[in-house]
């Protein structure tokens, strides 16, 4: 992986999709634009995972999880809040998300779930299908903070495929 930090790659990333974002708004409406740049994002997102999971060599399970995720809180880009890491259970409270902050600064506060927070969900797709997250509010949506839950899924076994001891 790139050794940009992936606070940084957003940003990148947001300064060429708010312009596409843009084009498809004046040709298509603004549904449409949404839509298209949250599919986009979220291939990209499993394509992440994917490449993740495939650098490991093995079914990624919740220790793995724990390995990479300084790679989306390098430089403080999201101060968290660890509640539980087990072979079935992962769950953090991000306090603090300079990803939102960023969003909002560039003006793109409206459709930064598209460009960040959506992407949370489908990296598993790709790292491994078996992890279900839910979340039921972020910072980016105006919330004081972003509650990540991942479980295994019912009939995953954590404890043969590279799952957390």
């Amino acid at each position: 992986m790139s050794d940009l930090p992936i606070l940084e790659r957003r940003r990148i990333e947001a300064q060429i999709l708010r312009h596409v974002h843009e084009v498809l708004t004046d040709r298509h409406g603004q549904d449409e634009a949404d839509a298209v740049i949250g599919a986009a994002v979220s291939r990209s997102a499993i394509e992440q995972g994917r490449g993740f999971a495939e650098a490991l060599g093995h079914t990624p399970g919740f220790a793995d999880f724990a390995a990479i995720l300084p790679n989306w809180t390098r430089d403080d880009a999201l101060q968290i809040e660890m509640l539980e890491t087990s072979a079935e259970r992962f769950e953090f409270n991000v306090r603090r998300c300079r990803y939102a902050e960023m969003y909002h600064e560039m003006g793109l506060g409206r459709i930064g779930h598209l460009l960040s927070c959506n992407r949370d969900g489908d990296f598993c797709i790709g790292y491994n299908p078996q992890m279900q997250m839910t979340r039921s509010q972020t910072i980016m949506g105006g919330a004081s903070h972003c509650d990540f839950r991942y479980r295994m899924a019912p009939d995953a076994d954590p404890g043969t495929d590279g799952g957390a001891a």
